[in-house]
C-alpha cells in the first residue's frame, strides 16, 4: 500500500522509488501484486505517464487512513522507547536558511542527534507530497488548503541601497520618487509576476509597481544585486540589519513602513504529525522567537 500511495502522489514509479529508497522494479512489482490481490486495475500505465483509475482513487483514500493508523501506532511505541529519529526533509526559503536557520542548526543537531536532517533551500514553491518533503517554512499567506500551517513570525521589510548607489543617485523622499531611481524587482517563480512595493505611513498607503532593468527570483541574488550598487531594494529586516552594521547597506524612506509578511511552518494535512516533525516545528518557532526584535510588533 505504501508503494501504491507514493506512486499516486508522485505520478510515477521512478520518483516513488526514489522516495521509498527502493529499486523501481521492486515498486512496480509491489503495485502489480496489489492489483492481482485485489482483482482490479489501480493504475493506468503508458510510456509517458501513470494515472490513477477510479477504483485506484477510491482505494488510495482508504490506504491513506490505514497508513496513517500504522504511523500513529509506530509513533506511540517509538516515543515511549527512544528520542526522535530518522530522515527529516525540510524545505526552506533561501534567505531564511542562510541568515536564520543555518546559524542555529548546531543546536538542533545537538538536541536531536538521531534525526537525519535534509534541508532543501530554494525560493521555489515545492509540492510537499509529491517531492517527499515533511514540512516547509514559507513566507506569505498559505492558500493551499491541503496544508496545515503554524505561524511562527512575520517578516518586516526595509527599503535600502548600497552607499555607492545613494552617493551617485541621491535618496528618494517619497515612494513615488522611486520611479526616478533604479530599483531591483523580485518576481515569483511560480507565477513569473513581479511583486509590487507596498508602503504605509500614518494611515496613508502607497503601492508602487516599478519598471526595473533587473528582476530576479532568488533572494540571495537579490541581496547581492543591492550590495553591488545596482539599485534600491526591499529586503527582510533580519538581513538588512546585519549588512547595515557592516556598512554595506543604508535605509531609505525610513518614515515609511510596509505590511508584514507572515512566516509559517506547513505540513500536509493528510499526514500524522510525527515526533520528528513536531520537534522541528517547536524548535523553528523557538529559533524565530530569538529574533523577535527584528519582527514587526
Amino acid at each position: 500500500m505504501e508503494a501504491f500511495a507514493r506512486v499516486v502522489e508522485t505520478g510515477g514509479f521512478t520518483r516513488a522509488a526514489d522516495l521509498l529508497g527502493s529499486p523501481k522494479a521492486t515498486v512496480s512489482t509491489l503495485v502489480q501484486d496489489l492489483e492481482t490481490q485485489l482483482g482490479v486495475r489501480l493504475l493506468h500505465r503508458t510510456t509517458r505517464k501513470v494515472t490513477v483509475t477510479a477504483d485506484g482513487a477510491a482505494f488510495y483514500e482508504r490506504c491513506l487512513r490505514i497508513l496513517e493508523d500504522l504511523r500513529e501506532a509506530e509513533e506511540a511505541v517509538s516515543t515511549r522507547q527512544a528520542s526522535p529519529r530518522g530522515r527529516l526533509r525540510v524545505d526552506v526559503a533561501t534567505s531564511l536558511a542562510s541568515y536564520l536557520l543555518a546559524p542555529a542548526l548546531p543546536d538542533f543537531i545537538a538536541r536531536y542527534p538521531e534525526i537525519r536532517l535534509e534541508l532543501g533551500c530554494s525560493d521555489r514553491l515545492v509540492n510537499l507530497v509529491s517531492e517527499g518533503v515533511d514540512c516547509a517554512l514559507r513566507m506569505g499567506a498559505v492558500v493551499d488548503t491541503s496544508l496545515i500551517a503554524r505561524r511562527i513570525g512575520s517578516m518586516r521589510f526595509v527599503t535600502c541601497a548600497a552607499p555607492a548607489y545613494l552617493a551617485a543617485r541621491g535618496r528618494p523622499a517619497h515612494p513615488d520618487d522611486l520611479r526616478e531611481h533604479t530599483c531591483i524587482n523580485y518576481f515569483m517563480q511560480r507565477t513569473g509576476r513581479v511583486s509590487p512595493w507596498d508602503f504605509v505611513r500614518e494611515g496613508e498607503r502607497v503601492e508602487v509597481l516599478l519598471d526595473s532593468p533587473l528582476a530576479v527570483n532568488d533572494s540571495n541574488v537579490y541581496v547581492d544585486a543591492a550590495l553591488g550598487g545596482m539599485g534600491i531594494a526591499q529586503i527582510p529586516s533580519f538581513i538588512f540589519h546585519k549588512l547595515q552594521r557592516d556598512g554595506e547597506l543604508e535605509p531609505v524612506l525610513e518614515d515609511w513602513g510596509s505590511d508584514p509578511l507572515p512566516v509559517h511552518v506547513v505540513y500536509p494535512s493528510n499526514r500524522h504529525l510525527s515526533t520528528k516533525v513536531r520537534v522541528f516545528v517547536e524548535w523553528a518557532a523557538e529559533t524565530f522567537e530569538g529574533y523577535s526584535s527584528l519582527w514587526p510588533r
